[in-house]
């Protein structure tokens, strides 16, 4: 089975998040596609297998399995279409932990569409506020992570949290977010989450179905632009449409390979 390790959400290599990607060939028990992933040692390896309308899909970190990730499926997107799976203007399925997620090309991008994750306002946590060490302006629980925003570009940047306190934290992860000082980008965020064997992601799709709605309230418009300032960093395009978020991309292809076990 071929296996490849595409970077996600940049269009050059060794920048936005790596991501491997197996299309398999007949099902596999999880176990060995979590070790497949812990092999991989990347934030999320994706798995695929052909249905009778589109794909199933999963996601592992080397922890464990994941419900929903943007990187992975982008990254998925860009194999199956580099491989001749997919043709241009072909619509991909996915069947995913998330429900039906759905992938295109768009020009020089790749489209997804995905459910949106809007947060509700809470106190912010005493774990939460030690963690991060910096003013907060907000803070939110959305589905799967609390998201904060802070006062500045800069604090987004030099923010280094304290990782044990985050991990005992009742999330997936937390998105820490601020506007951008750039009149390329609307806003800047970053992601960490310990939970899941991952402490800082380098650019994270899935939180950005909380970061559209977000930031989409309070500039008042329904497309946005987002910079994830991880060390790799990247972006991400992003088009509220109601009850979903479509998540726009660009991937490379960094290397391929074939599992011998």
């Amino acid at each position: 089975m071929k296996i490849f390790h595409v970077d996600a959400f940049t269009r050059k290599a060794f920048a936005g998040n790596p991501a491997g990607v197996c299309v398999l060939t007949h099902p596999m028990v999880d176990s060995w596609m979590q070790d497949v992933a812990r092999e991989m040692n990347l934030s999320e390896t994706a798995f695929l297998i052909r249905m009778a309308d589109g794909y199933s899909l999963r996601w592992f970190t080397p922890a464990v399995e994941v419900e929903l990730c943007g990187h992975g499926t982008l990254a998925s997107t860009h194999v199956l279409f580099q491989e001749g799976f997919a043709r241009t203007g072909d619509r991909i399925m996915f069947h995913t932990a998330s429900g039906l997620l759905t992938a295109w090309q768009e020009g020089d991008w790749i489209g997804l569409d995905f459910p949106s994750k809007p947060d509700k306002e809470i106190p912010i946590p005493d774990d939460l506020a030690a963690a991060l060490g910096v003013p907060v302006r907000y803070t939110g629980l959305s589905h799967f992570d609390y998201i904060v925003e802070v006062d500045s570009e800069q604090a987004v940047r030099d923010i280094c949290p304290d990782f044990g306190l985050l991990l005992r934290l009742p999330v997936r992860g937390i998105i820490v977010t601020s506007r951008s000082d750039s009149n390329e980008f609307d806003f800047v965020s970053r992601f960490f989450a310990p939970a899941v064997g991952v402490n800082e992601d380098p650019v994270t799709g899935s939180a950005h179905c909380c970061l559209g709605p977000f930031w989409g309230r309070r500039f008042g418009k329904d497309e946005l632009v987002g910079y994830q300032a991880s060390g790799r960093g990247g972006v991400v395009r992003v088009r509220l449409r109601g009850e979903r978020v479509n998540l726009f991309g660009q991937a490379v292809t960094v290397m391929e390979g074939e599992l011998t076990v």
